[in-house]
Protein backbone atom coordinates (compact mmCIF):
# COMPACT_ATOMS: atom_id res chain seq x y z
CA UNK A 1 0.00 0.00 0.00
CA UNK A 2 1.31 3.57 -1.03
CA UNK A 3 -0.05 7.19 -0.27
CA UNK A 4 -0.07 9.88 1.80
CA UNK A 5 -2.19 7.75 4.80
CA UNK A 6 0.47 4.73 6.57
CA UNK A 7 -1.33 1.23 6.32
CA UNK A 8 -2.51 0.24 9.64
CA UNK A 9 -2.58 -3.22 11.08
CA UNK A 10 -5.38 -5.16 13.02
CA UNK A 11 -5.40 -5.15 16.79
CA UNK A 12 -3.16 -7.85 18.01
CA UNK A 13 -5.83 -9.30 20.34
CA UNK A 14 -6.98 -10.39 16.94
CA UNK A 15 -4.74 -13.34 16.31
CA UNK A 16 -6.14 -14.94 19.96
CA UNK A 17 -9.86 -14.01 19.16
CA UNK A 18 -9.59 -16.14 15.33
CA UNK A 19 -7.50 -18.82 17.38
CA UNK A 20 -10.26 -19.06 19.79
CA UNK A 21 -12.73 -19.40 16.91
CA UNK A 22 -11.47 -21.72 15.22
CA UNK A 23 -10.44 -23.77 18.14
CA UNK A 24 -14.66 -23.99 19.40
CA UNK A 25 -14.93 -24.79 15.74
CA UNK A 26 -12.87 -27.66 15.47
CA UNK A 27 -14.48 -29.03 18.92
CA UNK A 28 -18.18 -28.39 18.15
CA UNK A 29 -17.93 -29.23 14.95
CA UNK A 30 -15.05 -30.37 12.98
CA UNK A 31 -14.71 -33.33 15.40
CA UNK A 32 -17.61 -34.41 15.80
CA UNK A 33 -17.98 -34.59 12.17
CA UNK A 34 -14.81 -36.34 11.20
CA UNK A 35 -15.44 -38.72 14.26
CA UNK A 36 -19.18 -39.49 12.23
CA UNK A 37 -17.62 -40.06 9.34
CA UNK A 38 -15.04 -42.59 10.46
CA UNK A 39 -17.37 -44.36 12.06
CA UNK A 40 -19.03 -44.55 9.04
CA UNK A 41 -16.08 -45.20 6.64
CA UNK A 42 -15.14 -48.26 9.34
CA UNK A 43 -17.48 -50.18 7.99
CA UNK A 44 -15.77 -50.10 4.79
CA UNK A 45 -12.23 -49.62 5.56
CA UNK A 46 -9.65 -51.12 7.85
CA UNK A 47 -10.57 -49.76 11.39
CA UNK A 48 -7.14 -48.86 12.11
CA UNK A 49 -6.89 -46.67 8.95
CA UNK A 50 -9.36 -44.53 9.94
CA UNK A 51 -8.64 -44.27 13.45
CA UNK A 52 -5.29 -42.61 11.96
CA UNK A 53 -6.91 -41.07 9.33
CA UNK A 54 -9.53 -39.58 11.78
CA UNK A 55 -6.45 -38.21 14.53
CA UNK A 56 -4.08 -37.16 11.48
CA UNK A 57 -7.07 -34.79 10.29
CA UNK A 58 -7.89 -33.36 13.64
CA UNK A 59 -3.85 -32.84 14.27
CA UNK A 60 -3.79 -30.86 11.47
CA UNK A 61 -7.21 -28.99 11.93
CA UNK A 62 -5.84 -28.27 14.85
CA UNK A 63 -2.65 -27.04 14.30
CA UNK A 64 -4.13 -24.79 11.44
CA UNK A 65 -6.06 -23.19 14.01
CA UNK A 66 -3.41 -22.03 16.12
CA UNK A 67 -1.19 -21.03 13.14
CA UNK A 68 -3.22 -19.58 10.68
CA UNK A 69 -4.96 -16.84 12.30
CA UNK A 70 -0.80 -15.56 12.88
CA UNK A 71 -0.78 -15.48 9.53
CA UNK A 72 -3.88 -13.82 8.36
CA UNK A 73 -2.82 -10.99 10.81
CA UNK A 74 0.46 -10.47 9.36
CA UNK A 75 -1.04 -10.11 5.62
CA UNK A 76 -4.23 -7.99 6.60
CA UNK A 77 -3.50 -3.95 6.38
CA UNK A 78 -5.77 -1.16 5.45
CA UNK A 79 -5.49 2.50 4.52
CA UNK A 80 -7.85 5.40 4.75
CA UNK A 81 -6.84 7.64 1.29
CA UNK A 82 -7.90 10.66 -0.09
CA UNK A 83 -10.02 8.74 -1.91
CA UNK A 84 -10.85 5.65 -1.06
CA UNK A 85 -10.47 2.81 1.57
CA UNK A 86 -8.24 0.58 0.41
CA UNK A 87 -7.93 -3.31 2.26
CA UNK A 88 -5.33 -5.53 1.88
CA UNK A 89 -6.05 -9.58 2.63
CA UNK A 90 -4.96 -13.05 2.17
CA UNK A 91 -2.33 -15.49 2.80
CA UNK A 92 -2.12 -17.38 -0.27
CA UNK A 93 -3.98 -15.40 -2.42
CA UNK A 94 -3.45 -11.50 -2.18
CA UNK A 95 -6.75 -9.32 -2.00
CA UNK A 96 -7.09 -5.40 -2.80
CA UNK A 97 -10.28 -4.15 -2.47
CA UNK A 98 -10.67 -0.06 -3.26
CA UNK A 99 -13.60 1.49 -2.12
CA UNK A 100 -14.23 4.82 -3.46
CA UNK A 101 -15.72 7.26 -0.54
CA UNK A 102 -18.31 8.64 -2.85
CA UNK A 103 -19.26 5.08 -3.33
CA UNK A 104 -20.52 4.46 0.05
CA UNK A 105 -24.07 4.09 1.20
CA UNK A 106 -23.45 2.99 4.99
CA UNK A 107 -20.75 1.89 7.93
CA UNK A 108 -21.72 -0.12 10.55
CA UNK A 109 -19.59 -1.81 13.25
CA UNK A 110 -21.00 -5.32 14.45
CA UNK A 111 -19.74 -7.09 17.75
CA UNK A 112 -20.37 -10.97 18.52
CA UNK A 113 -19.60 -12.78 22.28
CA UNK A 114 -16.66 -13.21 21.36
CA UNK A 115 -15.16 -10.11 20.06
CA UNK A 116 -17.08 -8.35 23.09
CA UNK A 117 -14.80 -10.52 25.56
CA UNK A 118 -11.51 -9.33 23.92
CA UNK A 119 -13.00 -5.79 22.74
CA UNK A 120 -12.84 -5.99 19.53
CA UNK A 121 -15.62 -4.85 16.82
CA UNK A 122 -15.86 -5.69 12.56
CA UNK A 123 -16.13 -2.40 10.48
CA UNK A 124 -18.49 -3.11 7.98
CA UNK A 125 -18.55 -1.00 4.55
CA UNK A 126 -21.65 -0.72 2.07
CA UNK A 127 -21.94 -0.25 -0.87
CA UNK A 128 -24.73 0.26 -3.34
CA UNK A 129 -23.79 -2.06 -4.86
CA UNK A 130 -25.62 -4.86 -3.15
CA UNK A 131 -26.85 -6.01 0.26
CA UNK A 132 -23.58 -7.33 1.73
CA UNK A 133 -20.96 -5.63 3.40
CA UNK A 134 -18.29 -4.63 0.18
CA UNK A 135 -15.66 -4.50 2.13
CA UNK A 136 -14.68 -5.61 5.72
CA UNK A 137 -12.38 -4.85 8.59
CA UNK A 138 -12.27 -7.32 11.63
CA UNK A 139 -10.24 -6.98 14.59
CA UNK A 140 -10.22 -3.52 15.03
CA UNK A 141 -10.28 -2.15 18.55
CA UNK A 142 -14.16 -1.19 19.23
CA UNK A 143 -13.17 2.47 19.69
CA UNK A 144 -11.42 2.31 16.51
CA UNK A 145 -14.25 0.48 14.55
CA UNK A 146 -16.31 3.05 15.70
CA UNK A 147 -13.78 6.08 14.74
CA UNK A 148 -13.28 4.74 11.55
CA UNK A 149 -17.20 3.87 11.07
CA UNK A 150 -17.84 7.73 11.70
CA UNK A 151 -15.15 8.84 9.68
CA UNK A 152 -16.24 6.87 6.79
CA UNK A 153 -19.69 7.96 7.07
CA UNK A 154 -18.70 11.41 6.83
CA UNK A 155 -15.91 11.51 3.76
CA UNK A 156 -18.81 8.97 2.07
CA UNK A 157 -21.42 12.24 2.64
CA UNK A 158 -19.07 14.92 2.26
CA UNK A 159 -18.99 13.44 -1.63
CA UNK A 160 -22.17 13.43 -2.43
CA UNK A 161 -23.44 9.70 -1.97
Amino acid sequence: MHDSTDAKSLDPKAVMLWRMQRLIRLLVVTIPMLIAVGIAAASVVRSELVIVLVITLIAVNGVLAISWPALEYGAFRYAVRDEDLLVQSGVLFKRWSSIPHNRIQHVDTRQGPMERIFGLSRLLVFTAAGMSADGSIPGLRTAEAERLRDLLSRRGGDDGV
